[in-house]
């Protein structure tokens, strides 16, 4: 009973401080004008500040500390660094635009801090392409790309207004209740705190959006959902957890299968087209569904949808050879990602170059623009 009556103060301590915190952020975005302005490749029309992290972090990380007990969970202090890391560097990205390369650099820094001090470490793939334990070498590795990619899904996927928050949500809930479950309080914790805090931003970001989240929040919750998955895959099918669950690796990826999915997706798009995988386009999920002629509470509540669609199928196949099950998955993908491609062939996509040049004053500025790209045209080059 005192852990349930913790959970809900807990998350209920996260709502509360988010709720209260976002109506000050707003003003004050509102009077320095710390707007994210709209262009030819975003979906929203009008000047909206993208300062929302700022208050998510600060209902996840109050709440967090003042219910998580450090003593009997000393790994935690290694967490909050790294979220301290991503939240720092997603603002800084918010307020004066990063490079790819200063991004990933410091995603990194937090990857490590998890894995060399706070222990996250995938251990086994428990039979996923024939592999069980794994070497260290391939662990760590597989370690730093699965937290990398987890980070980046999240921040991709925040392109439709409360897609981010709402999927963000589903993964708290999904794997803060097999963690209280299994009496892994801590990590229920954590992971509850990110979902009052996320349910009060949404409140907010709900279209038409108030404020955005920015990279402050979504590689927040990029980073929690990979402290949890790899926890999770770790816990769920080991001989010493309260509730086994056998192709735990399957259901971890079901868990954020949306914003896991599109970033594979894009990436590989990005990638054969001879760019930049971090580089902006219209190829997302979320913009085929908005293609199609979706508001975004359509694009929201059908991405959601299809979450748990993931989900569930990973759920009630559990049983079966955990390749046929990823398979099987990875088939539902395929058939969902045709069905939107479906009319979309000949419509031109785009390519986003910048320039650079010196004004009357002396002062460097930044340009963007947007280049339709037909079988007739060819991308522009950077000046």
């Amino acid at each position: 009973m005192r852990e349930i009556l913790d959970i809900l103060l807990t998350s209920s301590v996260a709502f509360v401080i988010t709720f209260l915190a976002l109506p000050v952020v707003i003003h004050v975005a509102e009077e320095k004008k710390l707007y994210d302005i709209p262009d030819e490749r975003k979906v929203h029309s009008r000047p909206i500040s993208s300062l929302g992290g700022i208050a998510i972090f600060g209902g996840f990380i109050l709440a967090s500390l003042l219910s998580i007990q450090g003593y009997f969970n000393p790994e935690f202090q290694y967490f909050f660094a790294a979220a301290l890391v991503i939240f720092f560097l997603g603002l800084k990205d918010d307020l004066v635009i990063l490079s790819a390369t200063k991004k990933f650099l410091g995603q990194i820094i937090a990857a490590s801090i998890l894995i060399h001090l706070g222990g996250i470490k995938i251990e086994s793939m428990y039979g996923i392409l024939g592999f069980y334990g794994l070497p260290e070498a391939f662990s760590l590795a597989l370690t730093y790309l699965t937290i990398i990619l987890i980070i980046n899904s999240f921040n991709l996927i925040d392109g439709v207004d409360g897609l981010a928050s709402s999927l963000g949500i589903l993964t708290m809930l999904a794997f803060g209740s097999y963690f209280f479950y299994t009496g892994l309080q801590a990590y229920a914790l954590m992971a509850f705190a990110m979902a009052g805090s996320l349910a009060a931003f949404l409140i907010f970001n709900y279209h038409p959006a108030k404020i955005f989240m920015g990279d402050s929040g979504s590689l927040m919750i990029g980073l929690i959902s990979s402290i949890l998955v790899i926890k999770f895959i770790n816990v769920a099918e080991s001989g010493a957890s309260l509730a086994k669950i056998p192709s735990s690796v399957v259901i971890g990826i079901g868990v954020i299968s949306i914003p896991l999915i599109d970033t594979i997706r894009v990436f590989g798009i990005r990638i054969l087209s001879r760019r930049s995988p971090f580089s902006p386009d219209r190829n997302h999920l979320h913009h085929l569904l908005l293609d199609k002629g979706m508001s975004h509470s359509a694009v929201t509540f059908t991405c959601v949808a299809l979450n748990i669609v993931f989900l569930a199928a990973a759920w009630f196949f559990r049983h079966l050879n955990p390749n046929l099950l990823l398979l099987l998955l990875l088939l539902i993908a395929l058939l969902v990602i045709g069905i939107l491609y479906t009319g979309r062939r000949n419509k031109s996509s785009i390519y986003i170059v910048s320039s650079h040049h010196v004004d009357g004053k002396n002062h460097s500025k930044t340009a963007s623009k947007v280049i339709n790209i037909t079988e007739e045209t060819e991308p522009a080059k950077n000046n």
